[in-house]
């Protein structure tokens, strides 16, 4: 699979991501590196090869499920930077 300037532009748009006109083809050459990369690894023979999800096989600790009243909230907030009752404010995310 190889990648135009045209490819590049279109996903640059789609990402909001401003591109300077002369830095598109850098750009194509680079994804075109990184295509054929991944090709490459294509090529390896996984058949028989576990799933990892670490390069340690360590079961993942377990606790018990128990429901809680949660805790005393001043205890809970005596850290926080901003607080209004018992309750975390923190800034808006989302314009």
């Amino acid at each position: 699979m190889t990648i135009d300037v045209a490819t590049v532009r279109k996903v640059a748009r789609l990402a909001r991501i401003a591109e300077p006109e002369e830095k598109l083809e850098q750009l194509a050459r680079e994804l075109n590196g990184i295509m054929s990369w991944i090709e490459q690894l294509n090529e390896v023979d996984t058949d028989g090869v576990e799933p990892m999800t670490s390069a340690v096989h360590m079961p993942a600790p377990m606790r018990d499920d128990v429901v809680t009243e949660g805790g005393d909230p001043q205890v809970v907030l005596s850290n926080s930077p901003k607080r209004a009752g018992n309750f975390f404010v923190v800034p808006k995310v989302v314009e």
